[in-house]
């Protein structure tokens, strides 16, 4: 199986699978002396760790890292650096119940990868979805508390906005509320709405879709390329490529087919002998490239399609069935993906950062 690498300088190859003894990943063109710890990266991944609420999948998973490589000490009482090789890490699977999925093994479960996958490799991995489990993301977090510390200033911020037709009142939002509640959710008006509305779907034992927007903010000016290297064209590939994910915009997005031109245009001034930018419906990036505002992006998540509602299908061995899957699942996925998307855009700024200061210099 090939394309498990994502990135250019900054690059980062994930491996194994959900149901399998470990996962991993190693970070290749990091930069040296950049400090950075096990309990540092370990904060990201606690926020994504399964089982913390009814919301998630019971699955228990610590999800403790380790680190294997590409970091070492020059003094005995000295902070941890990066030396530039290869970063190797490494966190072990310990809650797997493959059995869950047995009665399942002959079967395709529908809006998911197995058919796909079998038509492709002529094989698949029912235990969980293998590499397509969204268990590989935990990975994605760990690379993006890396890339992180690689862009001087930069902070990546991430919130649910939507659960199913429920959507935030952003005149209520308040970045600290995101860390008080189960569901990364900003406006804490919606955090009992939403609370009820995800246990009747979990109670019928269905799923939901939902919306997550990524903010970074101390992006510099400059990031991206015309044509084929785009700032925006890299995010929405990063984000793409997140599990479950089927629609991804930047700043307005879609709502931009509504705008006239006199209101979708950010209109400029000058502040202190500079330009400053009066909006930013264009999300932060012009022509590809970054205008110093905050780079704004968003993605839907599609349901969850392990339900334990009967859903149509059909057997490898080409028979009609009908199928229920019984694992443990998220009622709705969206609410794990906002450090999974944080993680994404992370590493496409450094990756971004690292290719500028090497045309540029600078």
């Amino acid at each position: 199986m090939s394309h498990n690498s994502f990135g250019h300088l900054f690059r980062m190859t994930t491996w194994g699978e959900s149901h399998g003894p470990a996962i991993g990943c190693v970070v290749d063109g990091c930069p040296p002396r950049i400090p950075i710890t096990e309990e540092e990266i370990q904060l990201d991944l606690d926020r994504r760790r399964p089982g913390q609420s009814r919301f998630t999948t019971q699955r228990r998973e610590p999800d403790q890292v380790r680190i294997l490589s590409g970091i070492m000490q020059e003094t005995p009482d000295g902070p941890w650096l990066t030396t530039g090789t290869p970063i190797s890490l490494v966190i072990e699977n310990v809650d797997q119940r493959s059995k869950d999925y047995s009665n399942i093994a002959g079967a395709y479960r529908p809006g998911h990868a197995d058919i796909t996958y079998d038509a492709k490799y002529g094989i698949r991995d029912h235990r969980g979805g293998g590499r397509s489990s969204a268990r590989e993301t935990a990975m994605r977090v760990a690379a993006g508390a890396i890339a992180r510390k690689v862009v001087p200033g930069l902070r990546v911020r991430g919130a649910l906005v939507q659960v199913g037709p429920h959507a935030v009142d952003r005149s209520r939002w308040h970045w600290d509320e995101v860390a008080r509640n189960d569901f990364f959710c900003p406006d804490p008006e919606m955090v009992p709405v939403w609370t009820d509305y995800l246990d009747a779907i979990r109670k019928d034992g269905s799923s939901i879709g939902a919306v997550v927007e990524i903010v970074a903010d101390g992006v510099p000016a400059g990031l991206g390329a015309p044509i084929y290297g785009k700032l925006d064209q890299d995010i929405a590939s990063a984000l793409m490529s997140i599990n479950a994910v089927k629609g991804v915009e930047i700043g307005d997005g879609f709502a931009t087919a509504m705008l006239r031109g006199e209101d979708n245009a950010d209109e400029l001034t000058i502040e202190d002998g500079r330009p400053v930018y009066l909006s930013n419906h264009a999300g932060g990036i012009l022509g590809g490239i970054a205008t110093g505002q905050p780079i704004v992006a968003r993605f839907a998540v599609k349901p969850t399609s392990s339900i334990l509602i009967p859903r149509r299908t059909v057997t490898r061995e080409g028979e009609e069935t009908e199928i229920v899957t019984k694992g443990r699942h998220d009622p709705c996925v969206g609410i794990r993906a906002v450090p999974v998307g944080e993680a994404m855009l992370a590493l496409v700024l450094a990756d971004h950062y690292l290719r500028h200061r090497g045309q540029i210099g600078a």
